[in-house]
Order: C-alpha cells, then structure tokens, then sequence
C-alpha cells in the first residue's frame, strides 16, 4: 500500500498531526510519504514538492535591482496589490487565516504522486488548487480536516465571536457584504471543482467538524469518519513533577495553571478570557506559565511565567507534567493536540463547551468543561479545581487517554480505511447517501 499525505507546511499544529499519522502509518509498515510545498524539517520520507527554477538573466537581474532603489527613494511606485491581498490586509485583527481555494502549484506533476496508491489531503491550503486538481486527479483521496477551511467560503475557522465585553462575555461577529461576497464566490469554486468526484472521503478528528463538515454544501455528499489524532504515548508521558518544575524554574510550591498557543493575539485561542480570571483569582500562590510566542503584553499580568516556544516535544510533556492544570480557553476549536497532549502526560483540562473539547474532556474525569462561555464561567471552574485539586486520578487519565490517543490507534483506523477503499469494499457511492451518520472509526 502506498500512501501520500499532502500537507503545505511540516510545522505548526496541522503538520504536527499530519506527521505524526505517518510516524504511525511507518511503524505499522506502511509506504508512507509526506508531500509538502515548504520543509523546515529533516523527517525521514518527506519531500517539498519541485518547482520550476526561473533562470534569471544579468539584464533581468539588473532591472530588478533598480527597480528596487527607485522604489526605495520613492520615484517608482510600488505594485498594486492584489484585490485578494487587499481584502485580507482589511479583515479584523485577530482572525484566523483567510485562504483562497487557488494556487499555482500542481501536485499531479510530482512522482511521488504518480506512484502512490492513495492520496490523503491535510492541510492544504495555498498548495492544492481545487479547478485543477480534482480534474486531474484519478486517484482514491482522503481528506483529513485540521479545521473549516477546505469546505468554507475561506475561513479557517467561521469565527462566530470577535472581542470580549466589560462583562465578560464574547462578542458576536459581524461578517461585512464583502466578506459575505467573496465567501459565497470561493464556495461556489469549491462546490463546483467538487461536484462530480465520487472518490473521496472526508476524515474529520472530531466530531463537531464532522457534523459542520456534513451540513456544508461543499462535503454533504460525500461520506465523512470521524477519526481522532494520535500521539506517541513514550514521548508524550508522565514525567515526574518536582523534577519538571526544576528543571524548567516553575516554583514548586505554587500551584501551576498552563497556557499553551503560539499567539496569544489569536482571538479564537481565548487568552484574553483566562487573562481576566486569573487576575480576578489574585492568588499569589498561583503561577500562570505560558507557552508561545513571548509578547510585552503579558507583562502586567502578576504571578506569569513565561517560557517561550518549545519545539522539543520530550521537553513539552515535562511542561505539562510540571502543571496541575492545563487551561484551553479556545472560543472555537477542532480536536487540540494541546489537550491530547496534557491527559497523555496525566495533567486535567480545563476548556470551554466548544468545538471538539467535549468529544476529550469527560467532566469530573479527566477535567472540568465550563458552562458557557465568559470569564465567570472560567474563574468559577478554576475555582471549583483549586477547592480540590487532587481530584482527579493523573493515572487513570493517562489510562484512558492511551486507550483512545496511542499512534497506533489512530494509524490502524486509517489503515483499515485505506484498505476499504483500494480493495473496493467501500462502495462510495452508497455512503454517499448514508454519510449523515458521521460514522466513527
């Protein structure tokens, strides 16, 4: 069997996924290949994919150069910009990513492509151009979801909130005509490109993008599994705590509330929500520690420590065993690797009734689920952990949470998926029209 994931980058929380199903998919002695249109890192069977290389004449050279410094002092105007560029300099800051359903890359000219057996989409955007693909393309595909944006009118995530009121509670979002416009445009592309391809199946991590997957006009027709991420479970496990905190210079005799996002400006990962509570705590014997991008905006808040962004992952679950409780504020969200990584490591969670957080958090199990959404919410539950915070049984999560997370699992579900569709057992046009059952694998 040989497989081809496809996956713009090998980096951040899609790639991590994407990567991890083929470290699963390699052990289990499968012909997994990962191809990507940027590469950072050095993983065994990954391949940015080739492009033509544009040879580049000394006159060519020479006239970009000036161009350069007359645009520099000002006499040489500089390009227009695009009318796509334009609109997403303009959308609200804080979104998530906007992506068009176009690119000029194409994925069938690659031989990596030619000799594989089936293709599984991930994270594609600005890599697959949907026109042009899904014509040329003859082979069986899975698509796995990492969010909304493969079916929407661009949007990663269809944000419903922007902002957060003087009382503590999100602020609905107000989409404007032309955000209106151009998402009814790109759907129509997708709807189009997809409308008569009968070889592919939708994959989604959690339940709630499967559903969202199943009432869009882009997917509804096709089949859709729900099947969770995986993680290493050797790497991502129980460290002993005392040791975490001094290795990492977490006080060891506060308790510690951890916070993980790359950016805490993302308004969909919440931050502002957990900045609230924490400061209405004001309990100096609590230590809030972040993980991500380090902002001076952090700096006002008492008791934060701050470690920066951690790649090394071995380190990360020492981060998450030197925590008492892993708080995810996230307003919208698929199925975090974040959590799947603190119940692995033993740590609770503690996260708003959103997205794919129910389908992880068993409420009194392995963590606390919110009410609503709004910073009282949150104080309240952080409150009601801090009442007892010996609690929950860290072995039991850990338990449970390889029972449902191991690699392993996860790869031998996507076998099993796999091998339907190429022995022909799974008759796609009859799931077709039994898909709203979002069947679990």
């Amino acid at each position: 069997m040989k497989v081809l994931l496809i996956n713009t980058y090998d980096k951040w929380g899609a790639a991590n996924s994407c990567l991890r199903l083929h470290e699963g998919l390699l052990k289990k002695d499968v012909d997994s290949c990962v191809l990507l249109r940027y590469k950072e890192k050095n993983i065994k069977s990954t391949q940015i994919i080739k492009q033509e290389i544009k040879i580049i004449s000394k006159s060519q050279k020479l006239k970009s150069t000036c161009k350069r410094i007359l645009k520099k002092i000002k006499l040489l105007r500089p390009n227009t910009i695009s009318p796509k560029d334009q609109f997403i300099r303009n959308r609200s800051k804080g979104l998530e990513a906007f992506n068009f359903p176009d690119s000029k890359i194409d994925i069938t000219t690659s031989e990596w492509y030619k000799q594989a057996e089936i293709i599984n989409l991930h994270w594609v955007a600005d890599f697959v151009d949907y026109s042009s693909f899904f014509e040329k393309n003859e082979k069986p595909i899975v698509w796995t979801l990492h969010d909304m944006n493969p079916f929407s009118g661009g949007e990663h995530y269809l944000e419903e909130y922007l902002g957060i009121d003087e009382s503590g509670f999100p602020i609905k979002r107000k989409l404007t005509k032309e955000e209106i416009t151009i998402a009814d445009n790109n759907i129509s592309i997708k709807l189009k490109a997809l409308s008569n391809v009968k070889n592919l199946v939708i994959v989604s991590p959690s339940q709630w993008l499967a559903n969202e997957a199943s009432k869009s006009v882009v997917f509804k027709s096709k089949p859709i599994f729900c099947i969770p991420y995986g993680l290493n479970s050797e790497i991502f496990a129980p460290r002993n705590k005392e040791y975490s905190r001094e290795l990492l210079n977490i006080p060891k005799d506060k308790k510690v509330i951890l916070f993980v996002a790359d950016s805490i400006d993302n308004n969909r990962k919440g931050f502002v929500f957990l900045k609230r509570a924490f400061e209405l705590l004001n309990n100096e014997n609590l230590v809030l520690c972040a993980i991500g991008a380090k902002t001076k905006e952090l700096e006002s808040i008492n008791n934060i420590l701050e470690l920066g962004r951690i790649f090394d992952e071995r380190l990360m679950s020492a981060v998450y065993s030197a925590a008492d409780v892993f708080v995810i504020p996230s307003l919208m969200d698929n199925l975090p690797n974040t959590v799947l990584e603190s119940l692995m490591c033993g740590t609770p969670v503690i996260g708003f009734p959103i997205g794919g957080i129910p389908d992880m958090i068993q409420d009194g199990f392995n963590g606390f689920i919110t009410e609503e959404i709004s910073v009282n919410s949150l104080l309240k539950t952080i409150k009601k952990f801090l009442d007892d915070p010996n609690y929950f049984d860290r072995i039991q999560i850990r338990a449970k949470a390889v029972e449902k997370y191991d690699l392993s699992v996860q790869a031998e579900k996507y076998i099993d998926l796999y091998s339907n569709i190429l022995n022909e057992k799974l008759i796609l046009n009859e799931l077709s029209q039994n898909n709203n059952s979002n069947s679990v694998l």
